[in-house]
């Protein structure tokens, strides 16, 4: 393999990781927003 395809395989790596994160993230937050109650300030 040349340095350029590392590079262009280390890039993509990179990209699936970060965004399997992101989506994590939101899937979790989606999760406990649905769950409710944790806000101090629901009844006003």
């Amino acid at each position: 393999m040349t340095d350029k395809q590392k590079e262009i395989i280390k890039f993509i790596g990179k990209s699936v990781f970060y965004a399997a994160i992101l989506l994590a993230m939101i899937y979790l937050y989606g999760y406990l927003k649905s769950s409710g109650g944790g806000f101090i300030y629901n009844d006003f």
